[in-house]
C-alpha cells in the first residue's frame, strides 16, 4: 500500500543546477518507508544536517525534501577520508489520495528526519459490525 500511495521519484545523483540553482551534484538521502492503518513514515538519514537546515515542501501532490549540508570540520582540522557526502540533498516523493497533506509532520534527531504522514479519514481500515434479527 504505501509503494502506490508515496512513490519515490527514481532518480540518480543530479546536477543540483537544474533544481536548486547552483552548481555541483545532488545527492539522495537514504530512506525507509514504513505503514500503519493511520499513517505512513518516512525516515531520511541525514547525518550531520540539523532541522534548520532541511527544506520540507509541498506542491501538486508532491513532496519535496532538500537542504545543505557541510562538512563535520572543527577549527584546524584537514579532511583526509570523506566519506559522508556533503553539499545539497533533495529527495521527491508523489503523495497519493490518501495522504492528508495538511497532517504531515516533520521532526529531526540524531541525525534523522521522520516524517509523519497521516492518511484521510476515507483512507483508513474500519470494521462494520453485522446486524442479526
Amino acid at each position: 500500500m504505501a509503494e502506490k500511495e508515496l512513490q519515490a521519484k527514481a532518480k540518480t545523483e543530479a546536477p543540483a543546477k537544474a533544481e536548486r540553482g547552483r552548481p555541483g551534484r545532488v545527492f539522495l538521502p537514504a530512506v525507509d518507508i514504513f505503514e500503519t492503518p493511520e499513517a505512513i513514515t518516512v525516515l531520511a538519514d541525514m547525518p550531520g544536517v540539523s532541522g534548520d537546515k532541511i527544506t520540507i515542501d509541498i506542491k501538486d501532490n508532491h513532496l519535496l525534501i532538500s537542504g545543505e549540508v557541510g562538512p563535520p570540520l572543527g577549527p584546524g582540522e584537514t579532511m583526509l577520508v570523506q566519506e559522508y557526502y556533503t553539499g545539497d540533498f533533495q529527495r521527491e516523493f508523489h503523495l497519493g489520495a490518501v495522504i492528508d497533506q495538511g497532517r504531515i509532520e516533520a521532526t529531526a534527531k540524531d541525525g534523522v528526519l521522520r516524517l509523519k504522514l497521516d492518511k484521510v479519514e476515507k483512507a483508513k481500515p474500519r470494521k462494520i459490525e453485522v446486524k442479526t434479527g
